[in-house]
């Protein structure tokens, strides 16, 4: 493992040109050359008034990106994309908790990593972002997966129990609004008129009281319970406060359990991750969401593209939290991360989430196993993320 010394965090997205006389361009998509292993060279730039930078090239392409965590010069050469580096054979127990939402990636990534290491056996739970965060902060974990960044009350609760971790974006999803095939009256919704349905306070109980002349009818409302990073998302996000919601509705952490409430009920409105939608796309429709806050804004539905480049209101970062205490002794769970972010591509589209960029996931996956763990939420472009819910 190369040695690093943290120097401390830059500006994001600094214009380095106007410090070593080039600028940083966003990266270009494609794969390295020949299918080589990309040599990563980490360059520490002094900037004005104390301020450092670093810049991440790869060698191979040309192409620069970026990290905020400055170090001495590195330079390290990664395996070719979708392989890992050979290894004495791995063997041991690794314990992830967390969001419904996350699990079918990592569930994926587990199955085959677990056929790679057969001695390492990998177990994933789904007890919602909250409720994998309260089993992380105090160690039982060594990972969380998450639909939310950690809350400044988690990461307190975490440093109190001596906890340090590991944040790894790992996909973007859209949330979506569905709602029974029957229905057939809900072209699209407001953010506005979410709010009005899902605020504490509700007086929206029938149809007919979100717009005159829809059917007179119940609404039969299903979404994540309080425990859920969907929920956190969802309540910032649309109600305007983290964890504000009405209470009168059919909750559960399991996204399959709310599709199969709104497939049954013709009156019905739901929400959750957009991966639990195309299966059932047959047995429900996903409505178009508009934020009316924007002027002249459109309704938008939920696609890679949107999701991507945030036009979809309800589109979010995800991640998986690592122990770092775990992840400096345990070289199968170091392996496994690795492992994660370096096929996180594939992996993500096998799930129906949608990527980020493909240079995010090899420049990573070379940082981690360089043994830099900070900083990868800016790598991964999330400042110019829009309503990418509660940090």
């Amino acid at each position: 493992m190369v040695n690093t010394r943290i120097i401390g965090l830059s500006i994001a997205f600094l214009v380095i040109g106007l410090v070593v006389g080039y600028v940083v361009l966003p990266p270009i998509a494609g794969t390295t050359a020949g299918g080589q292993g990309a040599t990563i060279t980490i360059t520490r730039t002094v900037g004005g008034e104390g301020v450092n930078t670093i810049t991440v090239t790869e060698t191979a392409r040309g192409d620069v990106l970026r990290t905020p965590t400055v170090t001495e010069g590195v330079t390290v050469t990664s395996p070719p994309p979708g392989q890992t580096q050979t290894r004495t054979e791995l063997a041991g127990e690794i314990e992830i908790d967390g969001s419904s939402t996350v699990y079918p990636i990592t569930e994926a990534v587990a199955e085959a990593f677990m056929k790679l290491h057969p001695k390492v056996k990998i177990s994933v739970g789904i007890s919602g972002t909250g409720g994998g965060f309260k089993r992380f902060v105090v160690g039982e974990t060594d990972i969380n997966d998450a639909s939310r960044p950690i809350l400044k009350s988690e990461a307190d609760a975490a440093a109190s129990n001596g906890i340090a971790w590991i944040e790894v974006p790992v996909a973007i999803d859209g949330l979506v609004v569905v709602v029974n095939r029957a229905n057939d009256w809900v072209d699209c919704l407001t953010i506005s008129e979410l709010r009005s349905i899902w605020a504490p306070n509700s007086t929206v109980f029938r149809w007919s009281d979100i717009r005159p002349g829809w059917p007179s009818q119940p609404i039969l409302l299903y979404g994540p319970g309080p425990d859920s990073g969907t929920f956190d998302y969802f309540t910032e996000r649309v109600v305007g406060k983290l964890k504000a919601s009405r209470t009168d509705y059919v909750a559960s952490e399991d996204d399959n359990v709310l599709v199969a409430g709104v497939e049954a009920e013709r009156y019905a409105l739901g929400y959750f991750g957009y991966a639990y939608y195309p299966s059932a796309a047959d047995k429900i429709r996903v409505i178009p969401i508009r934020d009316d806050k924007i002027p002249n804004s459109q309704c938008i539905t939920p696609t890679d593209e949107t999701v991507r480049t945030y036009q979809y209101p309800l589109s979010r970062p995800l991640f998986i939290y690592v122990n770092k205490k775990f992840w400096d002794e345990k070289e199968w769970l170091r392996e496994f991360v690795i492992f994660y972010v370096e096929n996180g591509e594939s992996f993500v589209r096998q799930v129906s989430y949608t990527p980020l960029l493909s240079e995010y996931y090899r420049a990573a996956a070379t940082l981690l196993r360089a043994g830099i763990t900070d900083g990868l939420y800016t790598l991964s472009a999330a400042p110019i993320w829009r309503n990418a819910g509660p940090r």
